[in-house]
């Protein structure tokens, strides 16, 4: 039971898949909005995520990834879903 517990406390991010050049990895690129702390405007924030992909992503795929152990020196998140698909 504690173990289903901690499996739903993972972090879960959407991003868009920008590299699929390597075997079985992806790098997903996860946008998030903050408010700039003096002027108060929100500004576009990214970051680049290595993700584990089983599922054959493509570039320019929305996708939702999921923390993990560590896969590898820079791999700690894992591909849960495909979103939509690039057109």
């Amino acid at each position: 039971m504690s173990e289903i517990r901690e499996r739903n406390r993972r972090k879960v991010r959407q991003g868009i898949v920008v590299s699929d050049k390597m075997e079985k990895t992806v790098v997903v690129r996860v946008m998030r909005q903050v408010q700039h702390p003096l002027y108060k405007k929100t500004v576009l924030r990214a970051k680049r995520f290595k993700a584990h992909d089983e599922l054959g992503c493509g570039v320019g795929d929305r996708v939702e990834i999921m923390e993990t152990r560590p896969l590898s020196k820079e791999k700690r998140w894992r591909v849960s879903r495909i979103i939509e698909k690039a057109k």
